[in-house]
């Protein structure tokens, strides 16, 4: 059953960095979110080329913490079919070669629940995990899929890893054709630590517009995937289909970046294997794991 769609009129960002209680988004939450995907009103556009964007900006209160913006133009690619790329865990682990780690842990809503992701840092940083509380709304041909960070008693932050904060992330998919459309992934992440200016430039000039192509080709290759990895699971769209254990919000706290223990990076140098590209750096463009 869908959640009735959300107005789409403009409304100004809401104030998220000051979140005090866990709270499923609601549908101006939703509107916000959109806002500030649409708006390139003070972003600094760093990357623009074969149909990928890239903005950047720097959060006032603190200018070690950035927002960066990606969009990508899609063609040959439903909105529909991003949308469950986007949702699908299973098929996620074979293209996203950033993924350590990432599991569903509990649901909340028919449309909301929190789980577990940890990822790849380029060398020699530290890598990094994040609990989120997780949301998604369907607005007629698009869609939205948001998240932010909170606290799981039984997934504490671990010793291997470092626990990075998202305030704000998520994706807004808009259909332009039946077989095209627009992704804007818009995501400020705390990364716990105060990381050199290198890591910011490669993530706005580099690892964003890869991981955007990466995630275009994984969505064409989805159809014929799915056909033979249960092809009607589809739980984000069914919730009757949703296997994961139901979970009070109040089990959850807002994962406060204050909290946790800061990182300093700001002195290490990018290593030489990932200037170069080597083994072990961003990772191929070689798709036959996507079989």
């Amino acid at each position: 059953m869908e959640k009735p769609a959300a107005s789409t009129e403009p409304q100004g960002p809401r104030p998220i960095l000051g979140r005090d209680s866990v709270q499923v988004p609601d549908d101006q939450d939703f509107r916000s979110f959109r806002s500030e995907c649409e708006t390139e009103v003070g972003w600094n556009l760093t990357y623009s080329k074969a149909g990928v964007s890239v903005w950047v900006q720097a959060v006032e209160m603190d200018r070690t913490l950035h927002k960066i913006k990606c969009r990508m133009e899609c063609r040959d690619v439903p909105a529909e079919t991003l949308y469950d790329v986007l949702h699908d865990i299973e098929y996620r682990k074979k293209w996203d070669n950033n993924v350590i780690e990432t599991f569903d842990i509990a649901r909340l809503t028919v449309n909301a629940d929190v789980g577990y992701y940890s990822w790849r840092c380029p060398k020699p940083l530290k890598n990094r995990d994040v609990i989120t509380l997780r949301s998604w709304l369907p607005m007629g041909a698009d869609y939205i899929i948001m998240n932010y960070s909170v606290k799981h008693p039984k997934y504490p932050p671990r010793k291997d890893l470092v626990r990075a904060v998202s305030i704000q992330t998520g994706y807004l998919i808009q259909s332009t054709g039946p077989k095209s459309c627009v992704i804007t992934y818009l995501a400020q992440v705390d990364p716990k630590g105060s990381l050199p200016k290198w890591v910011v430039n490669k993530s706005s000039q580099f690892l964003a517009p890869k991981a955007m192509k990466k995630m275009y080709k994984a969505c064409v290759k989805y159809p014929e995937w799915k056909q033979k990895h249960q092809p009607h699971f589809k739980p984000w769209l069914h919730p009757e289909q949703s296997l994961l254990p139901s979970l009070a919000l109040s089990e959850l706290s807002v994962q406060h970046a204050d909290s946790l223990e800061n990182i300093d990076e700001s002195a290490v140098a990018e290593s030489r294997e990932e200037r170069t590209g080597g083994a072990g750096g961003e990772g191929s463009d070689d798709d036959t794991s996507l079989t």
